[in-house]
């Protein structure tokens, strides 16, 4: 196999799935109408509820549905082998993938922009909506959990980040300004903001300023290893967090709050749409580098390694350190892992969130609704297929298949696809120098954006859901900060691997819900709904039986010999919560079956499009 190959299916898939399959059920099943006025235009606020041009709402929504799943998830899923990591990326997007992230914003802009809460009390039944709530917001804790240790420990530590992320986030702030005050030409408040974000970033390179993050702010000490070469070590500040990792999580929180609290156009939207450029730049750079480079994959690079991802029996790990080893165990059987280890590259229960209560209350015109969900998924998925290649060529080839067990040994599953991707860029004649901390202020740039939407979306649903019998849930303020609270608990108690793929698990049974939300408001609209229903018990079944398998991993650990405290608790509470969000899921299953039996005897349904 090829890389350019690779991409060429990518391409062929998106020329399909959107060209022919998504544009034959918007026009004969959906039927948006261009005259009718959206949620946007009727319920205008400035906060939430604001009209956006659809090349700045496609920018939006692809950088907030565009986290880290599309980039960490494919490769931690190459440990199954690049082979199913690669037919589930292309296969999931075609079938399920674009299917929710579209039916999601016509939900939502059919539905007066209605939250997912309220459509479950109306479509399944009243005790669904306290059901759901609860689930979203111990779902959106995962994401946090799982994101906020890739962004605080693993970038934002690394000196060469924090200065050029802070600045992107202000010339964002400045895209904003230009853009809903100051009615500035998008063209000219694109070209502007976008060279400043790159200067931004070049200047986070500079030596003296890597330094001085280094020594002054991560407090480095300078000390020598066991095998005599010098290293840099830090105090922890309790457990295993050191200096940086407290420093800048708690930084990435912050940036969170303001994010979750502050209207979305000053904040939310106009970074993600800068954020949009440096990334969609960064995944030009790397195809183009891939077109001219073409190179073939590794022949030690296993298509499929084994059924539990077990790296270690297809790669000779005799010379990577016992301690790392001992973090490498093996993810567990294919189905239904690696439906949930890819959480964002094929399909994403996060992307329906976005879409109805974000999207969709931002939608100037019904027509736009595929060319902003559908596209942009498809977009996502060229870019989990680009993040496996940063595994497979962009690592493999350089350091072999050996080299990319190293680094998933080590941790660095983030640092893959810097390297990677800095690889690729190498060869459009990007120097290693900038490409390196491109692809990490990259990658936090995917985490980050992200995060602050989750907080916002976790204390709108603790407001809903609280907010009659404890007002101070009401309160902006209140909400985030105990949102902010207990995601730095999660952080700083849970083991990664696990929390990833519990985050994965608990991500794609929200988005089986979605499309079960979706189902039956087709069924109530007397519209085919098999399109949405198929999907939706594929996805349910394999999570369900993906977060037990994990909590009941989780809880096995607990056994293990010297656990510290701070991940006996973090075990507890993932184990926790992934029971309960089974518990919650089979309940909502149970009324939503009784819901479309009813709507079938009621309604007359069409089952073709």
């Amino acid at each position: 196999m090829n890389a350019v190959v690779t991409l060429f299916i990518g391409v062929v898939a998106i020329f399909l799935g959107y060209g022919f399959y998504a544009k034959t059920i918007d026009r004969k099943v959906i039927q948006p109408d261009g005259k009718k006025a959206t949620p946007a235009r009727m319920y205008m606020d400035g906060v939430d509820f604001t009209p956006a041009n659809r090349n700045v709402l496609f920018g939006y929504q692809f950088k907030s549905i565009a986290a880290l799943g599309p980039i960490t998830g494919p490769i931690v899923a190459v440990q199954w082998g690049w082979l199913p990591a690669l037919l589930w990326i292309i296969f999931g997007t075609f079938f399920i993938g674009w299917v929710q992230d579209y039916s999601s914003i016509m939900l939502g802009v059919r539905e007066d922009g209605q939250s997912f809460g309220a459509l479950s009390y109306r479509f399944i039944s009243p005790r669904s909506r306290s059901i759901l709530l609860t689930f979203i917001y111990f779902y959106l804790l995962l994401i946090m959990a799982a994101f906020g240790k890739i962004v605080g420990y693993d970038l934002m530590t690394n000196p060469a980040v924090p200065l050029g992320l802070l600045l992107v986030i202000g010339v964002g702030l400045l895209a904003g300004q230009m853009t809903y005050k100051w009615k500035m030409d998008i063209i000219v408040t694109s070209g502007i903001t976008v060279v400043l974000a790159f200067v931004g970033i070049w200047l986070g390179t500079l030596a003296p300023v890597q330094g001085f993050i280094t020594n002054v702010i991560n407090g480095a000490v300078a000390g020598t290893g066991p095998d005599g070469k010098a290293i840099q070590t830090y105090a922890t500040v309790f457990g295993a967090v050191t200096r940086p990792q407290f420093i800048w999580s708690l930084v990435a929180l912050v940036l969170c709050y303001f994010g979750a609290v502050l209207p979305i156009w000053r904040w939310a939207q106009p970074i993600n749409y800068v954020s949009f450029w440096i990334v969609f730049l960064g995944i030009l750079a790397g195809t183009l580098g891939l077109l001219i480079w073409h190179p073939a994959f590794p022949a030690d690079f296993p298509a499929f390694t084994n059924w539990n991802g077990n790296l270690c029996a297809s790669a000779n790990c005799s010379s990577i350190d016992p301690k790392l080893l001992k973090n490498m165990v093996p993810l567990g059987p294919m189905w239904p892992l690696l439906f949930v280890t890819i959480a964002c590259g094929a399909v994403s229960g996060w992307h329906s969130l976005v879409s109805s209560s974000g999207t969709a209350r931002q939608l100037e015109n019904e027509a736009d609704a595929l060319y902003v969900g559908g596209g942009a998924m498809f977009l996502e998925m060229f870019l989990a297929t680009l993040s496996l290649l940063t595994a497979v060529v962009g690592v493999g080839v350089t350091k072999g298949f050996a080299g990319y067990v190293g680094l998933v040994a080590a941790g660095k599953n983030a640092g893959i696809f810097a390297i990677g991707l800095s690889e690729m860029m190498s060869k459009v004649g990007v120097p290693t120098s900038f490409g390196l901390p491109y692809g990490s202020v990259f990658l936090t740039l995917m985490g980050l954006t992200i995060m602050y939407l989750v907080v916002r979306f976790m204390r709108v649903a603790s407001a809903e859901f609280l907010g009659d019998s404890i007002p101070l849930f009401k309160n902006t303020t209140f909400g985030s900060i105990i949102a902010l609270l207990l995601s730095a608990l999660m952080i700083y108690t849970g083991f990664w691997a696990r929390v990833w793929v519990l985050f994965g698990g608990a991500n794609q049974l929200m988005a089986s819900l979605a499309l079960l939300l979706v189902t039956l408001w087709l069924m109530s609209n007397g519209k085919n709904y098999m399109w949405t229903f198929i999907p939706f018990l594929f996805m349910f079944v394999t999570t369900i039986a993906a977060l037990l398998l994990t909590a009941f991993s989780v809880f096995s650990q607990l056994g293990a010999a010297n656990l510290p405290v701070d991940k006996i608790i973090g075990n507890w509470l993932a184990g926790l919560i992934a029971i309960y969000l089974v518990i919650a899921a089979l309940f909502l299953a149970w009324d939503a079956l009784k819901a479309f039996n009813k709507a079938r005897e009621n309604k007359p349904v069409k089952t073709s499009v």
